[in-house]
């Protein structure tokens, strides 16, 4: 499994990255592993996980991540992140 991440502004994706799931420990673990990777890899900080997010994970797969998630200042309007099998 990977994940899957991409930065938007508007409908414009500046930036698009993944990782792949080290296949040890449980699946929250490697789940926010790769989030953390991806968000150092692009650069931004890790955005706070609400129950939103873990609804829209939960039944598609997919979640995004609003400028308001973000303890930093960000540069874009949306974060998604997108679960690959």
């Amino acid at each position: 499994m990977k994940l899957e991440a991409k930065i938007f502004k508007g409908k414009k994706i500046l930036m698009e990255d993944e990782a792949i799931f080290s296949g040890q420990g449980k699946f929250q673990q490697q789940l926010e592993q790769c989030l953390i990777t991806l968000c150092k890899n692009m650069s931004i900080s890790v955005p706070i996980w609400v129950g939103k997010n873990t609804r829209e994970f939960v039944r598609f797969k997919w979640t995004s991540f609003n400028e308001d998630q973000f303890f930093d200042k960000v540069f874009f309007d949306r974060f998604e992140i997108r679960l690959i099998e």
